[in-house]
């Protein structure tokens, strides 16, 4: 956490559950042992819960927290997280309300009664506004949940040019809360399947908002020997500190709360919107020179994609410092529930056979339902990218980007050559990348003429990538994703499935730059992006910095 005077709300023990012991077995792993987060609903092991009904609020509005505690009391706290964040309300003692949760919360939602309030000041500082819930167990431990809303800017409180996204469609996809998400969960007739309808109306999975100093990401940040294991150090701290099963791949601790910390202490003025806002209030966009995304970037719906696409060509600028554009998503009831039915989506979604609809297909974006690469708006397509620095995916690579085209106006001030690498050190080349079909010429990677790919597009940086867990015969090896991804895109693909699988396997990651219309998107396509930022590697540093000054109007 940042180094001042406030006192963080989560300083402090957290409740465990008492000591049990139970039988183990050899084959226990992680991958056989999936854990989604729900409610204990037992008095003895006291908890709080609460959730709003939407993500991000003007000021002047009052937000209504939904709550259901076995606790007699109860408390929170709300406070602006960033650089230097600021109490902005607390509640103690309040009187518990307990409600049960449904075994279909997940996509239902919990359907919570209005346990407390806040009406937001009008001069609230707009922002990302952490929620901390609080209750005492009877032997004197304290159980800890959290929560989030973003405030909106408003002519009188606006910040300044920048526009940050928060990336809560990924964070949707991720959250496991009641009893499933996107990649796993209670879901399907065998009660075992990730679900493609997701409620916004629940609490968020531990760890998505909040997390101490020192959890482990999902990229290794030692090279590994000759002959290790594979790495998959998220899943064994996660599993040994009782965190969600997904907590490291997305969320607002682990991704995009690395850049707004950072802008702040770099005296940059900035606003938070989230993925909700730019699909029903895309007009939030007209004040703003610059729009930001960072970290895992990895679901998107149609109408956001068009936002900025038009943002863009009417002189926008978009500096994306993120990976995995992957999945189309559709929003309904106002925002409140996500669907995306994946690999499912050919068979299953209901929209497939309609001809007015059907481009709303919830698949990949370079799948042959859809058909519309996501290098159109970013740069780059995920399909050609994908993993880096974990597993077997590629963890010896360099874990930076290698200088191409040093001269381009982002690397200005960085003193870089052809054939650097940089940000190795701070690891941010990882654990999901975006790229490109590219050729070598004379030296010079250049963009193959795909179907979705716009012309103009400059590879500045690049590192390879692959689809799949390149696996070596070892001792007591268990291996995490393997084939299964590749596979499952490849299925979904134009090509046929033995083509596609050849043209995913091997990938890349990308820094791009590409003009549309009268504006200039910048793609530095890597989850781990920000922790060059954190980390404080002055090419990731400049090389932001030179992104921000360029199209926030410094």
């Amino acid at each position: 956490m940042t180094r001042s005077t406030f006192r963080f709300p989560e300083t402090g023990p957290h409740a465990i559950r008492p000591w049990a012991v139970r039988k183990g077995h050899a084959d226990e792993h992680f991958l056989s042992d999936y854990r989604y987060h729900g409610p204990r609903e037992d008095p003895e092991l006291a908890e709080v819960f609460v959730y709003t009904d939407r993500m991000s609020y003007d000021p002047g509005e009052t937000v209504e927290f939904h709550g259901s505690t076995t606790a007699d009391r109860w408390s929170i706290q709300i406070y602006r997280d960033g650089w230097k964040p600021e109490m902005a309300h607390e509640a103690f003692d309040l009187p518990g309300t307990f409600a049960p949760t449904s075994g279909t919360a997940y996509m239902d939602g919990c359907d919570w009664p209005v346990v407390h309030s806040w009406a937001i000041p009008a001069s609230q500082r707009p922002g990302f506004y952490r929620i901390v819930s609080t209750c005492l167990r009877k032997d004197g431990q304290r159980f800890v949940q959290h929560h989030f809303v973003v405030v909106r800017p408003t002519a009188d409180t606006r910040q300044g040019k920048i526009l940050f996204m928060l990336a809560t469609g990924t964070w949707t996809a991720y959250n496991d809360w009641g009893g499933a998400n996107h990649y796993f969960g209670t879901w399907g007739p065998n009660g075992n399947e990730g679900s493609p309808h997701l409620s916004l109306h629940r609490p968020w999975t531990r760890g998505m908002l909040w997390l101490p100093k020192g959890a482990a990401r999902i990229a290794q940040n030692r090279m590994p020997e000759m002959n290790d294991l594979p790495g998959y150090p998220s899943k064994e701290w996660g599993y040994s500190h009782g965190w969600g099963q997904y907590y490291a791949a997305a969320g607002w601790a682990q991704f995009d709360r690395h850049f707004a910390v950072w802008a702040e202490r770099e005296g940059y003025g900035f606003d938070i919107i989230t993925q909700t806002d730019l699909q029903f209030r895309p007009e939030i966009l007209d004040d703003y020179s610059c729009l930001v995304t960072v970290g895992h970037d990895e679901y998107w719906s149609y109408d956001m994609r068009k936002t900025v696409e038009a943002f863009v060509e009417r002189g926008g600028g978009f500096s994306r410092f993120g990976g995995n554009f992957l999945w189309q998503i559709r929003l309904e009831n106002e925002g409140a529930r996500q669907v995306c039915w994946k690999f499912k989506a050919p068979t299953m979604d209901p929209v497939r056979d309609d001809p007015s609809l059907k481009h709303l297909l919830t698949a990949s974006w370079e799948s042959g339902g859809v058909n519309w690469p996501g290098a159109s708006t970013v740069g780059v397509n995920g399909c050609h990218g994908m993993y880096g620095s974990w597993g077997g995916f590629a963890p010896r690579g360099s874990r930076g980007f290698t200088v191409y085209r040093p001269e381009h106006w982002v690397f200005e001030g960085t003193d870089l050559r052809y054939a650097d690498v940089f940000g190795a050190e701070a690891g941010i080349f990882g654990y999901e990348v975006d790229g490109l079909n590219y050729t070598f010429e004379r030296g010079l990677p250049y963009a193959v003429s795909d179907p979705g790919v716009p012309d103009g597009i400059e590879i500045l940086a690049m590192s390879p990538a692959v689809l799949f867990e390149y696996e070596h015969e070892g001792p007591g090896y268990r291996y995490y994703v393997r084939d299964s991804d590749l596979n499952g895109l490849a299925e979904l693909a134009p090509e046929d499935f033995d083509t596609a699988r050849r043209n995913y396997q091997y990938g890349s990651g990308m820094v791009v730059s590409m003009k549309r219309g009268k504006g200039e998107v910048l793609t530095a396509g890597s989850c781990e992006w920000i922790m060059g930022l954190t980390r404080r590697d002055p090419f990731t540093e400049t090389i932001t910095r030179n992104a921000l000054d360029r199209f926030g109007g410094l």
